[in-house]
């Protein structure tokens, strides 16, 4: 005879039961949640720092919808791209804010949408941006997990040395030249900027928030 086990009942129960107490254990078990893994583990941590105190009551579903958020090693997951190792809390700045070596593809993937903005935009940068998800997404899954925060913050250091580029190139070929919405650029303001052109003239220095990529000609305070 094949029997059907409800865990309705016992879940409303559980609600009215310490997590920790033998049949609130029990209860878990049957509802096919290890205790004893690490995902269990994190998803509890988290419940207690949320709470900020230990939990004392909760149900086995509640409990199973937050262990979703990690992985079986007890990582966290990005809500959007399921990638773990992009939770920075806990990490200061100075261990995640850090040039690091990314391939060549996502620097140019973000040089050719950083440029198409800015012409878009004539350098406003007020635009859609959008396009960058994507991009920040696919290097992060090129990454070990635990390059993905540096990766991330390198890119963006690239990203943004690619737009100062393009706003002195227009600056140079036109010093009256602003950003202004409807205001084209000057004719060919922008042929002669290249990414490698760019990144001949960076070098790694030090900020406010850590490592970044400036001018060679900036001076740099250490």
């Amino acid at each position: 005879m094949l029997m059907i086990r409800d865990f309705s009942t016992m879940f409303q129960q559980m609600s009215g039961m310490p997590v920790n107490s033998k049949g609130g254990k029990n209860m878990l078990k049957q509802a096919g949640i290890d205790t004893n893994s690490k995902q269990y583990k994190a998803a509890m941590k988290m419940m207690t720092s949320s709470a900020g105190a230990a939990v004392g009551y909760t149900n086995p579903q509640a409990i199973k919808n937050l262990m979703q958020n990690f992985d079986a090693n007890g990582d966290m997951k990005d809500p959007v791209s399921g990638l773990t190792g992009l939770v920075a809390n806990g990490i200061p700045m100075s261990q995640r804010h850090k040039i690091i070596d990314i391939p060549d593809k996502a620097k140019e993937e973000i040089f050719q949408a950083t440029k198409r903005a800015f012409q878009n935009d004539y350098g406003t940068g007020t635009g859609d941006r959008s396009y960058r998800n994507e991009i920040y997404t696919n290097l992060q899954r090129s990454l070990p997990k635990e390059d993905r925060l540096k990766g991330s913050w390198t890119l963006q250091q690239y990203e943004e040395a690619y737009e100062k580029a393009f706003t002195d190139a227009c600056k140079q070929a036109d010093p009256s030249w602003k950003p202004a919405k409807g205001r084209s650029l000057p004719a060919g303001a922008l042929d002669s900027v290249t990414r490698e052109s760019v990144e001949s003239m960076l070098v790694k220095g030090y900020g406010e928030y850590g490592e970044i990529l400036t001018r060679k000609s900036v001076n740099i305070s250490v």
